[in-house]
């Protein structure tokens, strides 16, 4: 149970970071590059991405709107997302079979960390702006 939470809790970090990042309909392009993300790396054949995209579609959708409409309960929004994971992951498992099936959301979680680290990387090299009051004189 403590697995759960703490895996949930990395989840919710990482849904912070993305939720700067699409407010200008970045959704779709985040979206695409996940479904990309966890065909790679469960090394899909065509036929299973052909089945797999449209599922995963729909379940993004309804995570990123779980997690807009119950980001002000931290406790209601791990039981809402825990609740949609269990629901799509037997059309997972139908798709690509019971461990790949299980793994999706291993990787999703994978690739929301990746996203966190390049977004910390890509802020570290951006310079301040209007610096001039930071510079002792």
């Amino acid at each position: 149970m403590k697995k759960i939470f703490i895996i949930l809790g990395l989840i919710l970090a990482g849904f912070c970071s993305f939720a700067q990042e699409e407010v200008n309909d970045g959704t779709e392009k985040i979206r695409d590059r996940m479904n990309e993300f966890i065909q790679r790396r469960l090394h899909l054949s065509n036929a299973e991405a052909q089945k797999f995209t449209p599922v995963f579609l729909r379940y993004f959708k309804e995570w990123r709107t779980t997690i807009r409409d119950n980001k002000g309960d931290r406790l209601l929004l791990q039981q809402k997302v825990v609740d949609l994971r269990l629901r799509y992951r037997t059309e997972f498992r139908e798709i690509l079979g019971e461990k790949r099936g299980n793994l999706v959301y291993d990787q999703q979680e994978l690739f929301i960390r990746e996203m966190r680290e390049v977004g910390k990387q890509r802020m570290e090299r951006r310079p301040l702006k209007n610096n001039k009051g930071l510079l002792l004189q």
